[in-house]
Order: structure tokens, then C-alpha cells, then sequence
């Protein structure tokens, strides 16, 4: 029985890789994770929804997030934003590292890549240059730690596994830092 259980999986990854040429990563994340939620010859029991879908996109968030500090690392010259890119690179990296280790332990599938949305914005900022490519960074890492914020805060109320919960407590607190950092920044550049 284990076989052919372990057959049905992989056919079912197979075809599911080949469906999904072309889709947003996050949309195939969810995707396969609404799947794993209704497969009832899964192996371990797939995590509820809310627990899928945060992680999911705190997996999105931060994977762009290290993706457009690296590229502001590049672009910039200035040492505050230098110095915030570098702290939003090893930051969310470590954070993007646990968001993988639950991931997996919970059996949640991720996204192999940021989202559309994420990539345009991305390829957007390549265009830019100086104080514009500085400023619309800035701009953006406001938006998207408010986004995170958001996001980390719902998961502590909806969220059912206390692994999930402690992880979005504990992450909190830095991301409102990173917040109140750039949001200085900004206000010190004008």
C-alpha cells in the first residue's frame, strides 16, 4: 500500500509540474498545498489553510525583500541605504531560512521563485537609477515591511500551530524595527 501511495505522489508531483509552466511560484505553492490538504493518501497530514498560506507568503515577502536589497547593494550609493540593504539581506535571509525549516516540517510546499507582482516590481527598480532607484527602494520597503507587519500580526491571531505562532511572535519585533529604520532613513534623506 505504501507504494502505490508513494506511486500516486509522485505521479501526481509530475503532473502537477507539467500544469504549471508558467504560473506565479505563489500560485503553485498554494496550489499544491490546497492539494496536499484534500489528498487523503498523503503520508503526513498536510497543515490547515491559514497555516499554508502564511507561510507561503511570508516566504514571498521575504525572498523579495532580500532579492531588492541585493539589487540596492548594487544600485546605491548611499551609506544609509547601503547599510539598511545589507541588515534586509541578512535579516531576512536567517528569517527566510526558518520560513523554509517550518515549511518543511509542517510539509507546506513553497514557492521556488517571488511572485509575479514581486519580479515586475523588481525588474521596474533595475531601470532606475540614483536618487530615483534610492527613493522608490525606500518607498517600497515602507509598503512592504507594513505588508509584513500585517501579515506576521494576522498569523499570531490565526493560526492554529503553536510553532507558526511563536515563529510570527518572534519575528515581530524585527520587522518593526526594520520599519522604524527605513521610515528614519527616509525622513533624514529629504
Amino acid at each position: 500500500m505504501k507504494k502505490i501511495s508513494l506511486l500516486f505522489c509522485l505521479g501526481s508531483a509530475i503532473l502537477f509540474a507539467c500544469n504549471n509552466e508558467g504560473k506565479d511560484p505563489v500560485e503553485q505553492a498554494d496550489s499544491a498545498n490546497k492539494q496536499a490538504r484534500t489528498d487523503t493518501m498523503a503520508m503526513a497530514p498536510a497543515p490547515d489553510a491559514a497555516t499554508s498560506a502564511f507561510l507561503v507568503d511570508a516566504a514571498n515577502s521575504g525572498m523579495a525583500e532580500v532579492a531588492l536589497s541585493r539589487l540596492a547593494l548594487e544600485k546605491t550609493s548611499n551609506e544609509s541605504i547601503k547599510h539598511f540593504a545589507d541588515m534586509m539581506v541578512s535579516g531576512h535571509t536567517a528569517v527566510n531560512d526558518q520560513v523554509k525549516g517550518i515549511a518543511a516540517r509542517k510539509n507546506v510546499t513553497l514557492p521556488s521563485d517571488v511572485s509575479e507582482e514581486n519580479k515586475k516590481k523588481a525588474d521596474d527598480m533595475m531601470k532606475k537609477a540614483g536618487k530615483d532607484f534610492d527613493k522608490d527602494y525606500i518607498d517600497v520597503m515602507i509598503k512592504d515591511h507594513e505588508k509584513a507587519i500585517d501579515l506576521f500580526e494576522k498569523a499570531t491571531n490565526n493560526v492554529k500551530d503553536a510553532e507558526v505562532i511563536s515563529f510570527a511572535t518572534n519575528t515581530l519585533p524585527n520587522l518593526r524595527a526594520h520599519l522604524d529604520s527605513v521610515k528614519l532613513i527616509k525622513k533624514n534623506w529629504k
